[in-house]
């Protein structure tokens, strides 16, 4: 039987959020694919690589590590079963054959020592309860010198147009359900870079480096706010709020989409040449 150390987040991704993920998991992935560079870069994954991709969703990054480490193979573990029988799906269609994915909570499965060469987490990691548990945990994983790559929010700024516009939102839609509340605090808990060292306690050379980014909400304002709105699919929405929710969203509008402007960190780190302390 699997160990959950944080049910609050289980149960929101194994419940209305997640299954919106698993079904949406393409817009998702293009949401936040402006990320991979940076991320991958970064992870500097060679072809015999072993790679563990925490918090992997829907497996797009893990697919990704997997053609890297293409004499290597790449594992993507997650607490969401939806999005992992998507992401078994879509591997099986793309013909990945390197990869495979564990349902599992990364902050206490007992994963195999030093069986990994790099870890990554495309916006995964936000979601333990106990932040330096985690990443103690997940050092054991990796052989002495391996490297950590992932990237979590930057605090949300006034003047930042993702949360600007988003928050916008929220004043003109009731309150969101209790799993919604718990998985937006959370994305916020490693926004702190003094945070961020603090946990990544006992790993060498740490660094947090600012990136930006845009993300794509949709193909114009209407589809976007459809796209959000349908997150809640108990929602009723009259015309004159749909209306007031899309004219919040067309000054993003491009030939590209909606896209707004948003920062993340990058944090990369070696677990110590020693080993487990």
């Amino acid at each position: 039987m699997t160990q959950i150390a944080n049910f609050a987040q289980a149960q929101a991704w194994n419940g209305t959020l997640g299954n919106h993920w698993a079904s949406h998991h393409e817009r998702y992935d293009a949401l936040v694919s402006g990320l991979n560079t940076a991320l991958f870069d970064a992870a500097a994954i060679a072809s015999g690589d072993r790679v563990l991709d925490v918090g992997c969703g829907a497996g797009a990054t893990t697919r990704i590590a997997g053609r890297l480490a293409a004499h290597g193979h790449a594992v993507g573990v997650d607490i969401s079963a939806p999005l992992l029988d998507q992401a078994r799906a879509t591997t099986a269609a793309e013909r990945v054959t390197n990869v495979a994915y564990e349902f599992a909570d990364a902050q206490i499965h007992p994963f195999p020592a030093a069986g990994y060469d790099v870890l990554i987490s495309r916006g995964g990691v936000m979601f333990f309860s106990d932040h330096a548990a985690a990443f103690r945990n997940l050092s054991r994983s990796l052989r002495p010198g391996g490297r950590l790559a992932f990237v979590c929010p930057q605090p949300v700024g006034p003047g930042a147009e993702e949360s600007r516009a988003l928050s916008l939102f929220g004043k003109l839609l009731d309150e969101p359900d209790a799993a919604t509340v718990a998985v937006q605090a959370a994305m916020a808990s490693l926004s702190d870079p003094a945070r961020i060292r603090e946990v990544l306690h006992g790993w060498d050379d740490v660094t947090v480096t600012p990136v930006a980014t845009e993300t794509t909400w949709g193909r114009d304002a209407a589809d976007a706010v459809g796209f959000i709105l349908s997150r809640a699919p108990g929602r009723t929405v009259d015309a004159d709020t749909r209306a007031a929710l899309q004219d919040t969203l067309r000054p993003y509008e491009t030939d590209r989409g909606v896209r707004l402007r948003a920062a993340v960190w990058l944090v990369t780190a070696k677990w110590r040449t020693d080993g487990p302390q």
